[in-house]
């Protein structure tokens, strides 16, 4: 029943800063492994409520930061595509003439 009392307590309890959230079903997952990663690679293995701590810890301290590089990343690839669009969709300007003169020609 411990476990239970702890889990609703984290769940209801530890908010993430500037509203950094993750998924229930993520929660669960990154808990488990957490508590996989404690078990198997730390004298000590975390249990629930430890991971839990832990993941928000690293949400709220790491998570802006991952955050903001992957914007970053985003708006660098947007922007260059963006500055190849002029390239992949430019079509010249009046060019019936020309092409009237080459089919002539031809």
């Amino acid at each position: 029943m411990q476990n239970d009392d702890n889990r609703f307590w984290v769940r209801e309890n530890c908010r993430v800063a500037n509203n950094l959230e993750i998924s229930k079903q993520a929660r669960t997952e990154a808990i488990a492994s957490l508590k996989r990663y404690s078990r198997e690679n730390m004298p000590e293995p975390l249990g629930d409520l430890g991971a839990a701590l832990l993941l928000d810890f690293f949400l709220e301290e790491l998570g802006p930061l991952v955050y903001n590089q992957a914007i970053a990343d985003a708006q660098a690839r947007m922007a260059q595509l963006a500055s190849e669009l002029n390239g992949d969709l430019y079509i010249e300007e009046f060019q019936y003439w020309s092409r009237l003169e080459r089919k002539r020609r031809g």
